[in-house]
């Protein structure tokens, strides 16, 4: 392994945690949020264009579609499409009648509905008898969803909009007393150990919206995506750094400016530790200017870009908004450019950090006791990759950093000519533990990493924008290709498997589900599939689950044995590349289901 990281639960974890799971219904939903936003600060009667029929939307999308949208999501991460769905119907109870946006009860009504249809679904699921599949499902989530909504109305409602309403008013007091921006002391450096979006979009953001709504504008919704403390860092080592961080900081000031991806500036805080007090200065007279001069936005502001704040800023607010901004920058640079100044190393340490860490993990895969033979330890160290088969760069959103590292990473490995290993990015919160996977995440966030994927090969980086690990990885993916050249001959010349060798090649051992997926809508024929292929199991006395589900109802494992009519499978190849797949003209009868049967455990 790259990077072997201690799988303790420490607290700083458990906090990401949490902050993952809130800001995880936030985040999908920030389009909408965006959206209402928009129709609010252009529509509205104090708007750029009003418009009284337009401006009809606003309360509805408030009250009713973001709410109902982070519960979705919030049951859907909990159990998926059968969660999401009983978790909208139960916040249906707490919306109702309510006085103030619901997103609170949404984030407490969503992932309750998923859970308790989850329980519901370990207790009776496998009780039910063949055929009656469809009638199970869809009531139990009926029902269900009906006594949670109706608990919301008389139980979650009433203890959320007071709730509510105590936080509305502490914010409001706070902002009175003018000490809103002490809250920077603690978010600054809470953003640096990657809980940024936990803050921002899981606490800050709902509490704005609800501030927004009674306003017209909240500065709650700047508090963490104000890119002025991260500029004013980053202006300071353009000018007063040392070596590679000095060289790399005119790219990333850019894109923590303009991009809005803050983790950018993270690693160059982590490195001199005392920054954080730049932070943290240009954080508090950031928020302190905002507040002085009465200012804020319409709606969430994602990622923290400049352009995604000026378009979220209401009208009359733009020399407010740029005044904060700036003053932040300032402080910030100030405070960094005399802690820079002060170091009186030579920015040697700097420039060798990773090429150090590089060699570190070589020696330390090459120390066994004993010295190797000459060419062994590389040999090794290539022949680690030789079973990956997919590489994810995860981050706490599953956005922005990442998402820039997997760019950089897929057009190094596509220039090295290596075509059949997809780079792709994703939260940390959605990893998969799965065969042949490589995950690439920072170094703060590795220990999560691996308690998600423990199976998979795991490398940390500092920084996702500029790493020497990513040559180092598509360097011994292309050694690959020398090491094993009748391999690669192998797999060019390799013909179109018959029916036989496709079943035959089939992993059967590391199957714990069968799925049949219906096509087009068309569940009648995948249900009375599924329940005849289950009595066939039955006969047999074997116990693997047997399911009907949609085609993007799955999950990417090879653990799944999904049977599908041609017409399905290509759609399904589509999406998927894990799963184990067989193809049957008819669903209902087929002759490889006996061979099937037989090899299941």
């Amino acid at each position: 392994m790259e990077a072997k990281v201690s799988k303790k639960k420490t607290l700083k974890t458990q906090i990401q945690k949490l902050g993952t799971s809130l800001s995880g219904m936030i985040m999908p939903n920030i389009a909408a949020i965006i959206a209402w936003g928009l129709v609010t600060a252009i529509f509205m009667a104090a708007g750029w264009f009003p418009n009284k029929q337009i401006a009809t939307l606003i309360t509805p999308m408030l009250n009713y579609m973001i709410p109902l949208l982070i519960a979705y999501v919030g049951g859907r991460m909990v159990y998926e499409e059968r969660g999401a769905v009983v978790g909208a119907i139960a916040v249906m109870g707490v919306i109702v009648g309510a006085k103030v946006p619901m997103f609170l009860g949404a984030m407490i009504m969503g992932p309750l509905g998923g859970w308790c249809i989850k329980k519901f679904d370990q207790m009776f699921q496998d009780k039910i008898k063949s055929g009656f599949e469809m009638i199970y499902n869809n009531f139990s989530s009926g029902i269900l969803g009906m006594i949670l909504a109706i608990f919301g109305v008389f139980v979650i409602n009433p203890l959320v909009t007071a709730g509510s309403t105590i936080m509305s008013k502490g914010v409001d007091w706070i902002i009175s007393v003018h000490m809103l921006p002490l809250a920077n002391i603690l978010i600054e450096p809470a953003k640096v150990l990657f809980l940024n979006n936990a803050i921002g979009n899981g606490i800050l953001v709902p509490l704005g919206i609800q501030q927004a709504a009674q306003s017209g504008k909240s500065v709650l919704f700047l508090l963490e995506s104000n890119p002025g403390p991260g500029l004013g860092i980053l202006l300071a080592f353009m000018l007063f750094g040392k070596g590679a961080a000095k060289a790399s900081a005119p790219g990333a000031a850019l894109i923590e400016f303009f991009g809005g991806i803050h983790e950018i500036y993270f690693p160059y805080v982590l490195m001199k530790p005392a920054l954080i007090f730049a932070a943290i200065a240009g954080g508090v007279s950031g928020t302190f200017t905002f507040s002085l001069l009465d200012t804020g936005v319409k709606a969430a502001a994602s990622p923290g870009s400049i352009i995604a704040i000026l378009l979220m800023t209401p009208k009359g607010n733009y020399l407010k908004i740029l005044a904060g901004v700036l003053v932040a920058a300032i402080v910030s640079f100030i405070v960094a450019a005399l802690i820079l100044k002060a170091d009186k190393s030579d920015g040697k340490a700097e420039d060798e950090l990773a090429e150090k860490q590089a060699q570190m993990s070589q020696m330390k895969a090459e120390s066994k006791g004993a010295a190797p033979v000459a060419g062994q330890s590389a040999e090794k160290a290539v022949q680690e990759y030789a079973d990956v088969k997919r590489i994810i760069f995860a981050c706490d959103a599953g956005m922005g950093s990442s998402a820039m590292g997997a760019s950089l990473l897929r057009d190094k490995v596509k220039k090295a000519g290596i075509t059949d290993i997809p780079v792709t990015n994703t939260a940390i919160s959605r990893l998969k533990d799965e065969d042949g996977l490589l995950v690439i995440t920072q170094e703060e966030l590795a220990d999560r990493a691996l308690q998600k994927t423990p199976n998979a090969m795991h490398i940390a980086v500092d920084n996702f924008l500029s790493s020497p690990k990513y040559d180092q990885v598509v360097l011994n993916l292309k050694a690959l290709t020398q090491l094993n050249p009748e391999k690669q001959i192998q797999k060019k010349n390799e013909e179109k498997p018959t029916k036989n060798q496709r079943l035959a090649e089939i992993d059967y051992a590391a199957v714990t589900e069968v799925d049949f997926i219906h096509h087009d809508q068309r569940e009648g024929s995948a249900t009375m599939a599924a329940s005849l292929f289950k009595d066939r199991l039955k006969k047999v006395g074997k116990q693997v689950p047997v399911k009907n589900l949609g085609i993007n109802e799955l999950e990417d494992s090879k653990q799944h044995l999904v049977i599908v009519t041609p017409e399905a499978e290509k759609n399904l190849k589509l999406r998927y590349t894990e799963v184990q797949v067989v193809t049957v003209k008819n669903l209902l009868e087929a002759d490889e289901y006996s061979y099937i049967v037989e090899r299941l455990a």
